[in-house]
């Protein structure tokens, strides 16, 4: 849950959850949409897209225009 006693941002708080159900195997492929992540979160649009985008710069998910948010994929060595 986005905690408005937390002292971080709500973007940065929703970013964390994704990244905790990303890492537990709790989302794999695709992530829920930005109106999915607003409806669950009680959340404005620009911080479920401030939180993607967090995402995106930590290289954990890429955006594809028109078709989704999906987990990056790692390469293996």
């Amino acid at each position: 849950m986005i905690s408005r006693d937390d002292p971080r941002p709500a973007y940065e708080q929703l970013a964390a959850i994704l990244r905790a159900r990303i890492e537990s195997g709790g989302i794999t492929g695709r992530l829920p949409s930005e109106r999915d992540l607003q409806q669950e979160f009680g959340i404005a649009p620009m911080t479920s897209r401030k939180a993607i985008r967090l995402l995106a710069d930590e290289g954990l998910v890429t955006t594809v225009p028109g078709r989704g948010t999906f987990l990056a994929r790692k390469d293996q060595d």
